[in-house]
C-alpha cells in the first residue's frame, strides 16, 4: 500500500469543537487581556464570541474598546496605530476620537456624516481587561467586582486556548467531587456550603495538600465566581502561613473554543516571634522563592481539567452522585447568562425543568 499521501488515522477522543456546540454564548463581561498587555500606543486585536475586538489605551491610562471596521471603506482598526488619543485607520488614515467620533480625514477634507466608531463597554479589574457582550445589545446591567488581591508583587499570568465551553472552568468550581480523583487532594469537607446571589457564588472546602519542599498541611480553599466566565480561588496553608489567589477569567471566542487566562498573586506570613524588621525580611524573601514555585504549581493543577474540558460535552440532565458538590443549584443559576429562546435550542424543556432543583 503507497503511503506517500496518507496522515496518521485519527484517534482517541474527539475535540469539543469538532461537534456542534452544546451550549450557546452567555451574555456578561469577558477578559479579553491582561492590563499589562495594553501599553500606550499599542493597538490590539482579540476575539470575542466570533467577532474581533479592538483595544487600546488613552494617554491617561483609561482603556478603549470598539467594533473593528471602519466605518469609511472597512479596513480592520486592528491594523491601525494610535496618536495621542487618536485611532488611526491604516487605509485612509481617519482618526477617531476618545469618545468614537471621526475628528479628520487623512486628505484634509470634512469626516462624512455617520462615521463615527461602535464603543464597546469595557473595565479594567484585577490586572484584566473586561468588554461587555449581549445578545441582544443591551447595556451592561451589573458590575464586575474587584477582587482582593496579594503582596505587593505583580500578579504572575497565564493564557491558554482549547476547545470546550467556558462554562465548564466556571462549573469546576462547584464540582467538589472531582478535586480528589483527579487533582490528588486529601480527603475534603466543605467548610461553607455554597450560596448563589444575583451574578456570585461562593464556597469553602477544607482539605489537606503536599507541597513540594514544604511537606503537607491543612488546605483551605474558598472559591467565588462572578458571572459565568469569572473565577477567584484563594487559598490557605495555615502551617506555613502561605496565602495565594487566582483569578480565572474564561472568554468564548468560537462556537466550542475558549480562551482561558490567569493572573496569580502570592503572600507569605511575617513570623510574630522575630523583630519586625527581620519579619518583614523573612518573608519576602519567602514569597520571592515561593513565587515562582506555586505559580507553575498552580498551572500544572488547572491544566489537570485541560483535556476533560476540550473533549466533553454538556451532559444534561446530569446523572449526579453524592458528592459532587451543588452542581444542579449552580446550572440553575447558570441560566441566567443565556438568552432563554437559544438555550431551549441546546436544552430540552423536560430537563430544563428538573436540573436546577438537581442538589448535591
Amino acid at each position: 500500500m503507497n503511503l506517500r499521501y496518507t496522515r496518521p488515522l485519527t484517534e482517541g477522543p474527539s475535540p469539543a469543537d469538532a461537534h456542534e456546540p452544546s451550549l450557546p454564548y452567555p451574555d456578561g463581561w469577558f477578559a479579553v487581556a491582561f492590563s499589562s498587555e495594553l501599553v500606550p500606543g499599542t493597538v490590539l486585536t482579540r476575539p470575542l464570541q466570533g467577532e474581533d475586538v479592538v483595544l487600546y489605551r488613552l494617554r491617561d491610562g483609561t482603556v478603549r474598546a470598539v467594533r473593528p471596521y471602519c466605518p469609511h471603506l472597512g479596513a480592520h482598526l486592528g491594523l491601525g496605530s494610535v496618536e495621542g488619543d487618536d485611532l488611526i485607520c491604516p487605509f485612509h488614515r481617519f482618526a477617531f476620537g476618545p469618545d468614537g467620533s471621526c475628528v479628520r480625514t487623512g486628505y484634509g477634507t470634512p469626516p462624512p456624516p455617520s462615521s463615527d466608531l461602535t464603543p464597546l463597554p469595557v473595565r479594567e479589574v484585577n490586572d484584566a481587561v473586561f468588554v461587555w457582550r449581549h445578545h441582544d445589545g443591551r447595556a451592561p446591567d451589573w458590575e464586575l467586582p474587584d477582587w482582593h488581591t496579594l503582596g505587593s508583587r505583580a500578579p504572575r499570568l497565564a493564557a491558554w486556548e482549547m476547545a470546550g465551553h467556558s462554562q465548564d472552568v466556571v462549573e469546576n468550581a462547584v464540582d467538589l467531587g472531582h478535586f480528589t480523583p483527579l487533582h490528588g487532594w486529601g480527603e475534603s469537607e466543605v467548610a461553607e456550603p455554597a450560596t448563589f446571589d444575583g451574578r456570585s457564588f461562593r464556597v469553602s472546602v477544607r482539605s489537606r495538600e503536599r507541597v513540594p519542599l514544604l511537606g503537607e498541611s491543612p488546605l483551605e480553599v474558598t472559591l467565588e465566581g462572578c458571572g459565568i466566565s469569572r473565577v477567584h480561588v484563594c487559598t490557605a496553608l495555615p502551617r506555613f502561613g502561605v496565602r495565594t489567589c487566582a483569578m480565572y477569567a474564561a472568554t468564548m471566542i468560537r462556537p466550542a473554543a475558549f480562551q482561558l487566562r490567569q493572573a496569580s498573586w502570592l503572600d507569605v506570613a511575617e513570623p510574630g516571634s522575630l523583630p519586625e524588621p527581620v519579619a518583614r525580611w523573612l518573608s519576602r524573601s519567602a514569597a520571592r522563592l515561593l513565587a515562582g514555585l506555586m505559580f507553575r504549581g498552580n498551572c500544572e493543577f488547572v491544566a489537570q481539567d485541560f483535556p476533560v474540558w476540550a473533549t466533553k460535552r454538556y451532559q444534561s440532565p446530569p446523572r449526579l452522585a453524592r458528592g459532587d458538590g451543588p452542581i444542579g443549584p449552580f446550572r440553575h443559576w447558570a441560566r441566567q447568562f443565556y438568552p432563554a429562546d437559544r438555550l431551549r435550542t441546546h436544552v430540552p424543556a423536560s430537563v430544563r425543568s428538573t436540573e436546577g432543583s438537581r442538589a448535591t
